[in-house]
């Protein structure tokens, strides 16, 4: 009797909560997104593709990818040593420090957004200075960059953090009396462990990024050809009712984060079937 109740815990059965979950999951996740590639489809073949080859949509989607990669990119590097001196470090201030790397996550983005513009701008605080060196940050690229890095660092330190805290550092004292240096432990022994995570904060970082609007669209300058995202493009779209259109381009986005999941899902599980097989 007792083995019973443990096996069904103190939730209903599995029937009820499945059931649960598909309707919840449907109403908030599926049935909006369907409707995306019914609301699509009402175009025809020539008209969607015409749309999503248009020379503008083409380059607010190279801008965004792009923008998005690296500064998932560059979060993964920072986030990782961000999370080590969390998790491995006791100093004054920490929890302040700690504190301040979930503000991007309770600061409103358009907040950021003009924050980010006031300090970047020629005439801001460290833009007059990075402008004697011929660095324009603000109205560029590179502020898009630097905006999408600013929400997505927390995704990735909120990821390994957890990981590095549970970390045995039996492992490393052994490897460090095999006479293994602390680049090598690090390289061959924590990494590996580390990775699993680490590509998952990248994952959600990027996919944040890809869908930023409010901290972008500030220091942007929403430059057609130039500095222009999808998101925003998307915003014009429905401005000028061109419904079909925005739809269009949202899908054309939907289907490429969904592929990106998929690889993100495939290294990870290449990733734990090569650690399980060590």
């Amino acid at each position: 009797m007792r083995k019973s109740l443990r096996n069904r815990g103190f939730l209903p059965g599995f029937g009820m909560t499945m059931g649960y979950t598909i309707i919840y999951l449907s109403l908030l996740v599926l049935i909006p997104l369907s409707v995306l590639f019914l609301k699509a489809s009402t175009m025809s073949w020539e008209q969607f593709v015409g749309t999503i080859l248009d020379t503008r949509v083409l380059a607010s989607i190279r801008v965004s990818i792009l923008s998005s990669f690296f500064a998932a990119c560059v979060n993964a590097v920072f986030g990782v040593l961000v999370a080590w001196v969390l998790a491995r470090y006791q100093f004054f201030g920490k929890r302040i420090i700690d504190g301040i790397v979930d503000l991007p996550f309770a600061l409103p983005t358009a907040v950021g957004g003009i924050a980010l513009t006031s300090i970047y701008a020629e005439n801001g605080w460290l833009g007059q200075y990075l402008a004697e060196w011929g660095i324009k940050v603000a109205y560029t690229p590179l502020g898009i960059w630097v905006a999408l890095t600013f929400i997505g660092l927390p995704f990735v330190v909120r990821t390994v953090q957890p990981v590095l805290q549970d970390w045995d550092l039996q492992m490393e004292e052994a490897a460090a009396t095999l006479g293994a240096t602390r680049w090598s432990t690090f390289i061959r022994v924590i990494l590996p462990h580390l990775l699993p995570a680490i590509i998952t904060g990248f994952a959600l970082a990027f996919a944040r990024a890809l869908g930023e609007y409010g901290s972008v669209v500030f220091i942007s300058g929403n430059m057609p050809l130039k500095t222009e995202i999808v998101p925003l493009l998307i915003m014009t779209k429905l401005e000028q009712f061109d419904y079909a259109g925005a739809t269009a381009i949202a899908t054309v986005m939907l289907v490429a984060s969904f592929v990106m999941l998929l690889i993100i899902n495939y290294l990870q599980w290449r990733i734990n079937k090569f650690d399980a097989a060590r």
